[in-house]
């Protein structure tokens, strides 16, 4: 018996750092390494994470990546700089935000322990994908908005996971890995919720 399409859902992905790429994943195991010896603890998997949207009109792919990745429609709703903002004037040091309709994840046949459905609510989706080009564009691998951790890709899922009152805590990252950048998305959306006028430094750059 077919199955029946999905009308609503929110569903996270968690991605191998580097999947489809040897020079990202090197340089991720290198950061890891150097990282666990400063925090004197075991190396972990590193991972990214990802969002599949469904409402019932449609679907979309929430993801963070670099600006000059593939041609066509991506579906960006913003940009930020990678390194420095200085760096940010080139394009290669530029990352982008999507909500990308009838988009793919790159990669997404390596995904580990996913998809995680966080929602079936269609309000809650719509609530999301609403938030999506509001989402804070600082420079990608600084700690601009001072939470402790570097600000990436991690960062914005769960920014709008925390936006959107969907349940942070119950989200399973894949075991034995870590998600750098995690908790500074969650510090900068209470931070957010508490204040209703965010600093500029937080909103769209």
């Amino acid at each position: 018996m077919p199955t029946s399409p999905v009308s609503s859902a929110i569903d996270l992905y968690w991605l191998p750092l580097g999947a489809g790429g040897h020079f990202v994943r090197l340089n991720g195991r290198i950061f890891e390494w150097l990282a666990a010896r400063l925090e004197h603890r075991d190396r972990c998997d590193l991972y990214h994470s990802a969002l599949e949207v469904h409402v019932p009109e449609e679907r979309f792919v929430i993801e963070q990546a670099p600006a000059w990745g593939e041609g066509g429609e991506r579906g960006v709703v913003a940009e930020g700089a990678v390194g420095t903002r200085a760096a940010g004037r080139l394009r290669l040091f530029r990352y982008e935000i999507r909500r990308w309709r009838d988009g793919v994840i790159p990669d997404v046949s390596e995904a580990v322990e996913s998809p995680q459905r966080l929602s079936d609510d269609a309000d809650r989706a719509r609530r999301l994908l609403e938030l999506v080009p509001h989402v804070p564009t600082p420079v990608w691998g600084r700690d601009e908005l001072q939470t402790g951790e570097m600000w990436n890709s991690n960062s914005l899922i769960s920014w709008l996971i925390t936006r959107s009152d969907l349940d942070v805590k119950s989200v399973n990252r894949p075991v034995g890995g870590r998600a750098p950048g995690w908790s500074a998305g969650i510090v900068v959306a209470k931070r957010q919720r508490a204040s209703p006028e965010p600093a500029a430094s937080e909103g769209p750059g």
